[in-house]
């Protein structure tokens, strides 16, 4: 599939976020040619009345000015350096990165403005960018989480077709670990019935921390509207066994029950804990805020 690249400027550059475990987001294009099926963003994109189904990802937005006008906002006496997420909404290193370089901007002038931020990707690509990272962390707290489903080449291909090989994001991985980045794997989505097979979660768990990862976390899927429609043609299409049972079980809503997730979740850290502890790597941080000293009146 060949995507349409369309070079538009932006006007805002960091959006405020709700409803998040962040406040504000950065994303240098909109749209992604990774195409997953589970993607979240196809909600949003049936939202604004855009392609959610098999056109998303054929027409990218690439924010050319978007550095420029990151630093103008970043420069503002109102910007209190609050944490930003790189990627919430379109993975900031697909493959048009790798010609325009929108997101090693950003991250530079993230870095210039000790400003913190979190980067989620599914590509190998921001090794690339390891050296702004480590200067960006001796500034300001930096991490990046790799998402890695599954390692199941079947899965993997079927619900992720334009994304770059899991094991190839785990070796990823490991190089920024070297590095000294914080960087960890987020499991998710998790997919009932094909991807929470018990062996197939420790398998994840016990690759990414061979490899080093500092954090660890999981998520099953959620299927809210523009989102449900596109996964389950393409559940129809890969798995028809699955249809009726994913059908019953999103019946009236686009989360799971907390016994679900609580489950997962608990797979998730049983092997977490039978894996071998990995040797820590130093991580660079940043140096102590200056403290304000308090002038006594004798």
């Amino acid at each position: 599939m060949r995507s349409e690249y369309r070079e538009e400027p932006c006007r805002t550059a960091l959006n405020r976020v709700r409803g998040m475990p962040f406040d504000w987001s950065l994303n240098p294009y909109m749209g992604c040619v990774h195409r997953c099926t589970f993607c979240y963003v196809r909600t949003f994109e049936q939202r604004a009345d855009r392609p959610s189904g098999d056109g998303y990802g054929r027409s990218i937005r690439v924010k050319v000015n978007i550095a420029d006008v990151l630093r103008a906002e970043l420069a503002r006496p109102s910007w209190r350096r609050e944490p930003v997420s790189v990627g919430a909404a379109t993975d900031p290193y697909q493959p048009a990165e790798g010609r325009y370089r929108l997101t090693r901007a950003c991250l530079q002038a993230l870095s210039s403005a000790r400003t913190p931020f979190h980067v989620i990707t599914r590509s190998p690509l921001v090794v690339r960018d390891v050296d702004v990272l480590a200067e960006a962390a001796s500034r300001a707290r930096v991490s990046v989480t790799f998402s890695v489903p599954t390692l199941d080449e079947d899965v993997w291909r079927r619900t992720e077709p334009g994304t770059p090989p899991p094991r190839r994001r785990l070796h990823a991985l490991r190089l920024l670990v070297e590095a000294g980045i914080d960087a960890g794997v987020a499991v998710a989505p998790v997919l009932p019935g094909i991807s929470d097979r018990p062996e197939q979660l420790a398998e994840v768990v016990r690759a990414a921390r061979a490899a080093g990862a500092a954090h660890l976390w999981s998520a099953l899927l959620n299927l809210r509207p523009g989102t449900r429609e596109h996964f389950l043609a393409a559940l129809a299409r890969d798995w028809p066994e699955q249809l009726d049972h994913y059908r019953e079980l999103y019946r009236g809503r686009a989360h799971l029950p907390a016994s679900e997730t609580s489950r997962v979740r608990r797979l998730v850290a049983e092997a977490g804990r039978d894996v071998a502890a990995v040797p820590r790597r130093r991580r660079l941080r940043p140096p102590p805020e200056p403290e304000q000293l308090a002038l006594a009146l004798v």
